[in-house]
């Protein structure tokens, strides 16, 4: 069978380490393009990985490709989104805040036959929170704790006036759902969002998030208590060079699933 072509939406902390691992070969699939905001700045990056792939607006992707991966800022999430999907393609994301902002395109998408995989991200126990969402959840709650650095910027923080500069030890920042999480702390908490598709919903699932000055990875602490199993999860993340609100496991969680895509054997729920 000929690789299916995979295009890339974005190169920054997620994006680039996925198109270097497509570059390097992953099986059944093959990178096709790729797209940033400055095009000559992703052309001059592409070319000690993948000289002669084609950069080309994000518009264009969705004729190129079969896969799209969206690695864009939130504000540029729509506009790649909706183009994949009208055109019937795949749209493997972790912007599981921005899916729960945009949800009529869950709805399109069972239209035009296309499909989006939300990647586990900067997560972990996915699979077995929808293993348990088979039967009967009772609460989900999940406790995130990020150095200030990686908070900087969250629009809650700034509606509401909290300085999370100079902080003498941790400071809890927020608490509600994971809907309303993921509202306030959109570059933040792709993962409660996630969390909150995957089991009981984004408006029953609890969280909080902590501002910590003694910490240098963004933790993430779960429990479950459902009638199939209690679960306690926690995943500390070094976060990445480029991006320190994003953790270094988010693009592998990105290129673990597209692995899962084309290999012949697939490991998880």
């Amino acid at each position: 069978m000929s690789p299916r072509r995979v295009a890339v939406a974005g190169l920054g902390a997620v994006g680039m380490p996925v198109a270097r691992a497509l570059a390097a070969g992953i099986e059944g699939l093959e990178l096709a393009a790729v797209s940033a905001s400055d095009l000559a700045r992703a052309r001059e990056r592409m070319a000690g990985v993948a000289p002669g792939i084609p950069v080309v607006p994000a518009a264009g992707l969705a004729d190129r490709a079969d896969i799209i991966v969206e690695c864009v800022p939130k504000a540029a999430f729509a506009e790649v989104a909706s183009g994949v999907i009208e055109a019937g393609r795949i749209l493997v994301t972790v912007s599981g805040a921005a899916l729960l902002v945009h949800d009529d395109l869950v709805r399109r998408a069972s239209e035009t036959g296309a499909r989006i995989v939300l990647a586990t991200g900067a997560l972990l126990g996915l699979d077995a929170v929808r293993a348990a969402a088979e039967g009967e959840i009772a609460e989900i709650r999940m406790t995130t704790r990020k150095p200030p650095r990686s908070l900087k910027g969250a629009p809650y923080l700034e509606e509401h006036g909290i300085d999370i500069d100079n902080l003498a030890g941790p400071l809890r920042v927020f608490e509600g759902t994971a809907r309303e999480g993921a509202a306030g702390f959109p570059a933040n908490v792709n993962v409660a969002a996630a969390l909150g598709l995957a089991g009981i919903g984004p408006d029953r699932t609890r969280l909080e998030i902590w501002a910590d000055p003694g910490l240098e990875r963004n933790t993430h602490e779960i429990a479950v208590e459902a009638d199939s199993a209690r679960l306690t999860m926690k995943i500390e993340n070094v976060p990445s060079e480029e991006n320190p609100g994003t953790g270094k496991i988010t693009a592998l969680s990105v290129i673990a699933a597209l692995r899962s895509l084309g290999a012949p054997l697939r490991v998880g729920t």
